[in-house]
């Protein structure tokens, strides 16, 4: 009885592992689309998705919601002498079912200089069993 618990366990860590590599690699897609200019590849990880941020200063703190398609045209119309990088530097990964959630703070670079830096906080949906981003929220601090 022992031994079959432990095959479970070791089953359960396992799937979840799997679960929490695929939500990750989808979010990776996300950034190497980003990076590249690439709006085919940021929208194949995307379904419906709602992009807001919350900027903090001195002022206070002010929500914006981007609209989906603006966003993906900004990308598009990046000159190529302007290189973007968001850098992940960890994630916070959460999973029930279908939907899942990650926690990454960032920092956002334009040619190679720090512009600012954050948290992204996205939810994923599991639709026919590819991950895919539908919810990303951000803080903005200079």
């Amino acid at each position: 009885m022992k031994k079959l618990l432990v095959i479970l366990i070791v089953c359960l860590v396992q799937n979840t592992k799997a679960q929490e590599s695929d939500v990750k690699k989808t979010i990776q897609i996300f950034f190497e689309g980003m990076h590249q200019g690439d709006t085919l590849k940021i929208k194949s990880v995307c379904k419906g998705l709602v992009l807001q941020s919350i900027s903090e200063n001195t002022k206070g703190n002010t929500l914006t919601t981007e609209n989906t398609e603006d966003f993906l045209k900004s990308i598009a119309a990046l000159p190529v002498n302007i290189k973007i990088e968001e850098r992940l530097l960890d994630y916070k990964i959460q999973i029930d079912g279908s939907l899942a959630h990650v926690w990454t703070p960032y920092e956002f670079y334009v040619n190679g200089k720090l512009s600012h830096s954050g948290v992204n906080s996205f939810q994923l949906f599991k639709d026919n069993g590819i991950w895919k981003i539908i919810y990303i929220a951000d803080t903005r601090r200079k």
